[in-house]
């Protein structure tokens, strides 16, 4: 009997630090459920966005193509640089130092728009960085939930059977003998079984600057990005095989690879919508898909790169 008594003491020690660290692991959802990744200053970017009819935009600009990739041509009309462009190759024709300063000049103004794009491209990129990074820390706190869950049905089922096997040593009838084995090993089984939970728990998440939902929509609903962002995102000239763009050749990896091609369980998830409560699969989903995005952000530089380097060489 004193055996038994041993068992549930440190039972009950164990519960109680595993119920002290569920509080420490709940409080940490609560801090990292509202977005901390948002800008605290939102800015009002201009609603003209860039023409898509790339074809007719090549063609009318064809004699720049000795001296500039299709995607530089497509950016500088995107930035609304050719005009600049154009009066350099105009000037370049005179070599006088005057000619010289206004090459520079124009060059500079052509510099500061893409110094704006840049850092536009930072910042988007920083955000989907931050947001992986959130959801990532939430994520291992629900895993870390699901396995404290596991840990505990487990002890439970291992003092269930020595709970039992003690109490079967101490009852010498063998009916009663029977029914506590009997008992106990249900009692085991339902423990064991209850760790093969295949969902988890589930934790609210917020994120009503949704950067994923205009992704996938493939529409351009909110503030999240500011226009040149999005005509990167969205021309297929910038897209490795110009048949797809960026975030059409993305939304199809995500149904394929999150969402095993159910696109009915895509719209409906809770992935693109305000926010709701998240299973650990769901969020791992989520970060993955933001740090798709981080670098599908990022490979815009080298386009922006490509760029620097035809003007440079137009200016020597």
């Amino acid at each position: 009997m004193r055996k038994f008594l041993y068992i549930f003491f440190a039972l009950s020690i164990l519960t109680s630090c595993v119920s002290k660290r569920n509080q420490a692991i709940r409080q940490n959802i609560l801090t990292l459920r509202d977005s901390y990744c948002k800008a605290p200053f939102q800015y009002n970017y201009s609603n003209r966005f860039p023409s898509h009819n790339s074809d007719s935009i090549l063609l009318a600009n064809s004699q720049l193509k000795p001296m500039f990739s299709d995607q530089s041509i497509l950016i500088l009309n995107a930035l609304d640089n050719l005009d600049e462009v154009y009066k350099i190759i105009k000037l370049k024709k005179d070599s006088s130092l005057t000619s010289q300063v206004q090459i520079l000049q124009l060059k500079s103004r052509i510099n500061s728009k893409i110094t704006i794009a840049l850092t536009e491209l930072d910042a988007v990129a920083a955000e989907f960085d931050c947001e992986g990074e959130r959801v990532a820390q939430i994520g291992n706190y629900v895993d870390n939930l699901n396995q404290s869950r596991n840990n505990k049905m487990i002890l439970y089922s291992i003092v269930a059977g020595a709970a039992t096997s003690i109490a079967g040593g101490i009852v010498k009838d063998g009916g009663w003998s029977n029914a506590i084995d009997i008992g106990g090993g249900i009692l085991g089984a339902g423990f064991g079984l209850a760790t093969l939970n295949p969902k988890g728990k589930k934790v609210e998440f917020i994120h009503q600057r949704n950067l994923l939902r205009d992704i996938w929509n493939e529409k351009l609903e909110s503030p999240n990005f500011p226009p040149f962002i999005w005509y990167m995102y969205t021309e297929k000239k910038f897209s490795n095989k110009e048949k797809h763009s960026i975030i059409s050749s993305m939304k199809e990896r995500w149904l394929h690879y999150q969402f095993d091609d159910d696109k009915e369980k895509a719209d409906h998830s809770v992935i693109f919508k305000d926010g709701g409560y998240y299973r650990a699969d769901d969020l791992h989903n989520r970060a993955a898909m933001l740090n798709q995005m981080q670098s599908a952000t990022r490979t815009i530089n080298q386009n922006i790169n490509y760029l620097l380097l035809d003007l440079d060489r137009l200016i020597l």
